[in-house]
């Protein structure tokens, strides 16, 4: 009797207190059910924020204006970019056979530039030819050499797209240079390159060239003598190296009209800065 009062009363403290069984079990299924809606809320979320990625890379793709400053940045000047855009143009279209024809010219620069012309890329015109290669840093130096030495319409309208207003000698020559590489031998082509920049200096410079008495003859014997000092001063092979006096004199013997002074600047500036045609 008194067992039986104990369990009685000892029920009702748990059913008082939410621990019964069946109130138990209802407690935990509600515990599970809101955990397992808390991780399929995440993982909704998850999934959620991968569509979000998925869509904001698919709209990136699209992005004209992002492949227009892909285009323009890579190949700064095509003759397209003035022409109204023919049907169906796009400028992410337009990467690609840019990127095509880079890599067509780096291969065979005549079929490059014939593909350019055949996509309505660029002009069959030696000046828009040269403004594009004046642009772009895509393509093979050892095959834009080839190409300009062949082609000698384009490297004239090349060479008047640099502007050495105000620049010294030996940097104008060595930004000549980074834009048409010299040839790894004397010849001819390179004599072609020495007195097409000659002429260029000179016209870009009359003051100076009347203040110091200079030709395009002259500028073209400094120009020599500035490579070969180039040469004379990196070169491993090279052990007596040509000092700043014996420089100063030679050049004056080839031009006798430049002045001590400007000679010993031009011997420094190879000296402390390096190669003009490296």
């Amino acid at each position: 009797m008194g067992q039986g009062l104990w369990r009685v009363a000892r029920n009702q403290q748990l059913q008082h207190e939410g621990y019964s069984e069946q109130g138990y079990l209802s407690r935990e299924q509600s515990r599970r059910m809101a955990a397992s809606s808390i991780s399929n809320t995440s993982h909704r979320k998850q999934v959620q924020g991968g569509i979000d990625i998925y869509h904001l890379l698919k709209d990136l793709a699209n992005d004209e204006l992002l492949w227009q400053g892909l285009c323009k940045s890579t190949w700064g000047h095509c003759s397209i970019y003035n022409k109204n855009p023919p049907l169906g143009f796009s400028f992410r279209k337009l990467y690609m056979q840019l990127d095509e024809g880079s890599l067509t010219f780096n291969a065979n620069p005549e079929e490059g530039v014939n593909y350019f012309m055949s996509k309505g890329i660029l002009d069959d015109s030696p000046k828009e030819i040269a403004k594009f290669i004046f642009c772009t840093r895509t393509l093979n130096w050892k095959k834009l050499r080839i190409y300009l030495d062949e082609r000698r319409d384009v490297l004239d309208d090349l060479v008047t797209l640099h502007n050495f207003r105000n620049q010294f000698l030996p940097n104008a020559l060595r930004e000549f240079f980074r834009h048409i590489h010299a040839p790894e031998e004397r010849g001819e082509y390179l004599e072609t390159l020495i007195t097409k920049f000659s002429h260029r200096f000179c016209a870009c410079n009359p003051d100076l060239m009347r203040e110091l008495g200079l030709s395009p003859d002259a500028v073209y014997v400094l120009c020599y003598s500035l490579i070969l000092l180039s040469i004379d001063l990196t070169s491993p092979h090279v052990k007596n190296k040509m000092s700043k006096r014996e420089f100063i004199r030679n050049t004056r013997r080839a031009a006798q009209n430049i002045s001590e002074d400007f000679v010993g600047h031009l011997y420094d500036n190879i000296y402390l800065i390096g190669h003009v045609a490296a």
